[in-house]
């Protein structure tokens, strides 16, 4: 029997193979919030357990079965954060950020549910998640949906589509609510298992079943939109009139209610169908009253969560793939002098080659094992020095890429050269 410690279900190594596709997704991103005047904040993975009840809900799944809860030696209730838009929003309340401020922020990290696994969800799971404070109209909601939009042309990622929907404000939803719960009554023996639970708790949630028996009788539920107060509806006539105007494509999805119980006015969500089964890549929405709900000054608010996998999972299906993370410059090196010279020269070639990657090769071998080495590193140039090379004082450069061949630089002239052939 194997004594292997394997990794906890659901919680996944990502390779070298694979964190260049991770890399380029990041980095794109980060430019993109840039461009929009977005700031990064980095928050707490462990928050209190209370947070996570009063913000997403007390009677929904992630409260309810998903999240990693723990006592700590003091006896506190600490919870593995199952999302990150609540901890942003506390952030800003405990550092005092808010008071009359608009603030744009995000973060990036690992999120914690305990679902079961499957492909395209885990129970240790990374977002990019963005949040606006302080912004009240439509206007705010579109230039997310605008963002979002660039990422994916940015990423070149055509198979997304976006669907919207407006979830009013809470009275509005009470009235529907309690609509919703009379309609299920009376078709209560047509529920399954999940929906009968949510039915006394949170009964928006059977909106968004995902078992083909019960499609029939939510597509005869009530609709939320027949509702709406004014002001919502107003605001969601903006919203698409923005969006008209940026010549972004979307539906209106009346059964779109996402699954946290802050969310109001503006949902939406970015889906695919190159995926399978898990077809959300990015969602988000308005939460006008959550920071009022966690104790802070009522401040308006609207986000989105990104999930990563997903997205790398998408940009991994290009048929060229994610662009490659391939170093420029291999140094090869023979003798005991070249070798002892070769670390210098390295450290030169990075100090005058800012962002370039140069590989210095390690472990000894003789040229034509070295040469295999910087064959397979997918290196551009390579850079030959020996102890005759050394006496003379130039290393031989040699492009592996293309057929140009191979001639001799003065060492003092070697990084103009390199720089000139990168």
């Amino acid at each position: 029997m194997s004594n292997q410690i394997q990794p906890v279900r659901g919680m996944n190594d990502v390779l070298p193979a694979e964190i260049g596709a991770w890399q380029h997704v990041e980095r794109v991103a980060r430019a993109a919030l840039a461009a929009y005047g977005y700031e990064e904040v980095r928050v707490p993975i462990v928050e209190h357990t209370e947070l996570f009840k009063r913000s997403i809900g007390e009677f929904t799944d992630i409260v309810e079965k998903e999240m990693y809860t723990f006592q700590d030696i003091g006896g506190e209730s600490l919870t593995l954060r199952p999302e990150a838009t609540a901890g942003i929003v506390r952030c800003a309340i405990s550092n005092g950020l808010l008071r009359g401020a608009r603030h744009k922020l995000w973060c990036q990290g690992p999120m914690f549910r305990h679902e079961r696994p499957q492909k395209g969800r885990y129970r240790q799971f990374y977002q990019i998640d963005v949040e606006a404070l302080g912004f009240p109209g439509p206007d705010i909601d579109a230039e997310l949906i605008a963002l979002t939009a660039r990422l994916w042309r940015e990423l070149r990622l055509t198979r997304v589509r976006l669907m919207i929907n407006s979830l009013g404000t809470a009275q509005a939803r009470a009235g529907y609510r309690e609509q919703l719960v009379q309609y299920f009554r009376s078709h209560e023996s047509a529920l399954d298992e999940d929906s009968r639970r949510r039915l006394g708790g949170n009964p928006l949630r059977i909106l968004d079943s995902k078992n083909p028996q019960m499609r029939a009788l939510i597509e005869g539920a009530p609709l939320l939109h027949d509702y709406l107060d004014p002001e919502s509806r107003e605001h969601f006539a903006a919203l698409r009139a923005a969006l008209d105007a940026l010549g972004i494509a979307y539906e209106v999805n009346p059964r779109l209610v996402r699954g946290l119980d802050y969310y109001s006015r503006t949902v939406f969500e970015w889906v695919t169908d190159a995926l399978g089964a898990q077809d959300a890549v990015c969602s988000g929405g308005r939460y006008d009253g959550l920071t009022a709900q966690l104790g802070g000054e009522p401040t308006p608010a609207t986000g989105f969560a990104m999930g990563l996998e997903r997205v790398v999972a998408l940009v991994s299906q290009l048929p060229d793939g994610p662009p490659a993370a391939v170093p420029e410059v291999y140094i090869v090196a023979s003798g005991e002098r070249a070798q002892l010279r070769a670390l210098g020269l390295a450290e030169q070639l990075r100090d005058a080659l800012p962002g370039r990657t140069v590989l210095l090769n390690l472990g000894g071998g003789n040229f034509k094992t070295q040469f295999r080495r910087a064959d397979r590193s997918g290196a551009r140039v390579a850079v030959i020095l020996g102890d005759a090379e050394l006496d003379r004082g130039v290393a031989a450069v040699k492009p592996l890429r293309g057929d140009d061949g191979q001639t001799d630089c003065p060492l003092s002239e070697l990084p103009a050269r390199i720089a000139s052939l990168l």
